[in-house]
């Protein structure tokens, strides 16, 4: 019998669990294919390392060629067309037909929409972002540093929270004569965890003299004059700003009969199966309605164990056993508070009827956890 194909697009944190647990899980005659533009896993969660001078950033990548040796074939091209009704693929100018599809693709990072954002700041979720904050911070003596979200809802709720702890913390080991404040275009620090998580990150972040200033919407920053315009009609200078984007839908996901009414593809939450047959969506390029009425947070956590629920499940049907494995909902991230401390929140955001989230710490022995964490994730999946 000749074998089959899956093709994973996209070379992130859900792309690659999904590949390698594939790879593990299939006969040999089976073909595992990951398709990404770029040559490189970047291990995100460390960005804010990087942007903070702890990380250099070879130290937090490593080349996806790498999984060939585990049987995985790596094709670096751009995903150009997803046609999910015939499961083919165009990238890189080449048609791929699949079996099987998981769709990775992330987020896309769109400071374009905000006049004169991308012209005045520095992206924190992007590898020359941060690397530009990072200079930025060593060559600061005085003035004020401004850590923004520029929409209510992105990836990683808690990074840019650890953004602005982590930036207080390198500026007065600096010495440096400077205000950070952070600036949110939603109501609380993490609310989807709840009002008893986001106070006491909000506390947290206060009690290092960082000014938090909620519900700002960004609508325009001027590069010249170095200042933000918000929707309420507060103005804010600042000497260096370090945005979190907007984000949208990839361009090929809103283009493909995979887009649901909002750009985002909406799957089954317990299987991430989409509406058509042998194609699958994981991380942050779904939507995961929560009964709370705001959606699964975008996180590594959730692609990393959706990508193994979606692993267990093809392999389980191409081998004609019952597909058992379900996303439960449960997930966890680490909390970097400046000084080598860390907390930690974990729980249920399935839970009924609201989601159940504890925050531990913070203390010590989180961050080394998270230290910890970093080294194993790579050294074990790429």
């Amino acid at each position: 019998m000749a074998g089959r194909t899956v093709l994973v697009l996209g070379g992130g944190v859900g792309g690659v669990v999904a590949a390698t647990r594939l790879r593990a899980l299939l006969p040999q005659a089976d073909r595992v294919v990951l398709i990404d533009r770029e040559p490189r896993h970047l291990f995100q969660p460390s960005l804010l390392w990087l942007a903070t001078g702890a990380r250099t950033a070879e130290e937090i990548q490593r080349p996806l060629a790498r999984l060939a040796r585990k049987g995985i074939e790596v094709v670096q091209a751009d995903v150009q067309a997803i046609d999910p009704s015939r499961r083919v693929v165009t990238a890189g100018g080449r048609d791929f037909a699949g079996d099987a599809i998981i769709v990775s693709l992330g987020a896309e990072l769109a400071p374009e929409m905000i006049p004169g954002l991308a012209e005045s700041g520095h992206n924190l979720y992007s590898l020359r972002g941060a690397e530009a904050i990072r200079d930025g911070l060593r060559s600061l003596r005085a003035g004020r540093v401004v850590v923004l979200t520029a929409a209510p809802a992105y990836k990683c709720p808690a990074a840019p929270y650890e953004a602005a702890m982590l930036i207080e913390a390198f500026l007065r080991r600096q010495d440096a004569k400077v205000r950070v404040d952070l600036y949110a275009a939603e109501p609380g620090p993490m609310g989807v965890a709840g009002p008893a998580v986001s106070a006491a990150v909000r506390q947290t972040v206060e009690s290092k003299g960082i000014g938090y200033h909620p519900d700002h919407q960004i609508t325009k920053v001027d590069p010249t004059l170095r200042v933000l315009t918000f929707a309420n009609g507060a103005t804010a200078p600042f000497d260096l700003l370090v945005y979190v984007p907007p984000h949208r839908a990839p361009a090929v996901i809103r283009a493909s009969a995979l887009a649901g009414e909002t750009g985002w593809v909406n799957v089954d939450r317990n299987t991430f199966a989409t509406s058509f047959a042998g194609v699958y969506a994981i991380g942050d390029v779904t939507t995961v309605p929560l009964t709370i009425g705001k959606p699964l947070p975008k996180a590594g956590v959730f692609a990393h164990r959706q990508a193994e629920v979606v692993a267990a499940n093809i392999a389980a049907a191409w081998a004609e056993r019952p597909r058992t494995r379900t996303f439960d909902g449960h997930g966890e991230c680490f909390l970097e508070t400046g000084g080598g401390m860390a907390g930690f929140g974990a729980g249920n955001f399935y839970g009924e009827p609201t989601p159940m989230i504890t925050l531990r710490g913070p203390n010590r022995w989180w961050h080394w956890g998270k230290v910890l964490f970093e080294w194993s994730w790579l050294r074990r999946w790429v």
